[in-house]
């Protein structure tokens, strides 16, 4: 709230962040690499990365938090990134989106975890000219580790590809994260279906409500990435070749089958919410069937027993030797002839 209020009439460009608040020292990755070599290495300064910087390979540096402005505005100043872009890098609230600057195209977007509940991670991945730059909140294991490993391995054509290969490379991974969570979120959804079926309670409509809040945060997170693909496939940037398009529209695709998904499950926990109210519904009109029945089989005998109950000297039946007993069993006949009537129309 406090940077909020630090950033309401502040100039465009001014740098505030968003997000928890964070002590831990950046760290920075430099992976560079061409046909033929890899080399990796981290840093926590800035300076000491770019002075182990090797020339005519293609390079990656990845900013392990943005919670230090200096730094941030240092790597700004460094490779001539706008104050504008800057901004957006350390607003963790910012939609995903492209843009296409002189010197750079920048591509921001929302990594998604899946830790008991779903959690997401803003990302920010800047191309240059050899070079991309991706800035992420915190560290601890992301989509990127399969992209390191065939790096390190020389695996596949990333080796053999320029920067803008790399760059697409990055956002597949968070395309493909996508399908991952989806998993998860569409088993626990089977899982929270049958117990609906089965036996429904509140804790079971908890459930549903949370599941339905966590993929309004999973479209939120999805939906813009369409547009976001999209205008890169659109972008004259030299910076993107020709050859990269073709894997471009592969991810776009990916992306739209995400977003598929993503709006099938909310109509399946709509639905879901129908069921349960339907099934708590059925469990009432069990519950009255049974007590209505009851009452329907007592009311005759109730009649009679408050028929008899009545102070009066002269009832015939009162002084008669088979009374008592010629009452029971006509309670007792009404009694299993309604239970008879009952079972044969399976209302039992």
């Amino acid at each position: 709230m406090n940077d909020l209020q630090n950033k309401m009439g502040a100039p465009p460009g001014t740098l505030v962040y968003y997000g928890e608040d964070r002590t831990a020292k950046v760290k920075i990755s430099l992976l560079e690499y061409n046909e033929n070599t890899c080399i990796e290495k981290d840093f926590y300064d800035f300076d000491e990365c770019l002075a182990n910087v090797n020339p005519g390979m293609v390079k990656w540096i990845n900013v392990d938090g943005i919670h230090d402005i200096q730094l941030i505005e240092k790597i700004g100043k460094q490779f001539n990134i706008h104050p504008l872009t800057l901004e957006d890098i350390v607003n963790t609230h910012q939609r995903p989106k492209f843009e296409d600057y002189d010197n750079y195209v920048v591509s921001i977007m929302k990594m998604i975890y899946y830790d008991s509940e779903v959690r997401s991670e803003q990302l920010t991945v800047i191309l240059l000219d050899g070079l991309v730059i991706s800035f992420q909140e915190v560290y601890g294991g992301d989509a990127f580790d399969l992209i390191r490993t065939r790096i390190r391995q020389g695996k596949g054509r990333i080796r053999k590809m320029g920067a803008d290969y790399l760059s697409y490379a990055l956002v597949d991974a968070v395309v493909d994260c996508y399908f991952g969570i989806l998993e998860k979120i569409g088993d626990r959804i089977e899982l929270l279906e049958e117990e609906l079926i089965t036996e429904p309670a509140k804790e079971t409509l908890q459930q549903l409500h949370a599941m339905k809040r966590e993929m309004i945060f999973v479209r939120k997170a999805v939906w813009p990435m369409r547009e976001m693909i999209n205008n890169m496939e659109r972008s004259e940037t030299e910076l993107i070749r020709p050859t990269t398009d073709v894997y471009l529209r592969d991810v776009h695709d990916h992306t739209i089958r995400v977003i598929d998904t993503v709006e099938t499950y909310r109509d399946l926990l709509s639905g879901m919410m129908d069921i349960y109210l339907s099934s708590v519904s059925n469990r009432m009109n069990e519950v009255m069937k049974v007590l209505t029945i009851i009452t329907t089989i007592f009311v005759p005998v109730t009649f009679i027993a408050g028929v008899y109950g009545m102070n009066f000297d002269y009832m015939p039946e009162l002084h008669s030797k088979w009374g008592y007993p010629a009452v029971w069993a006509v309670m007792l006949t009404i009694m299993i002839s309604l239970m008879v009537y009952f079972r044969r129309k399976k209302w039992l």
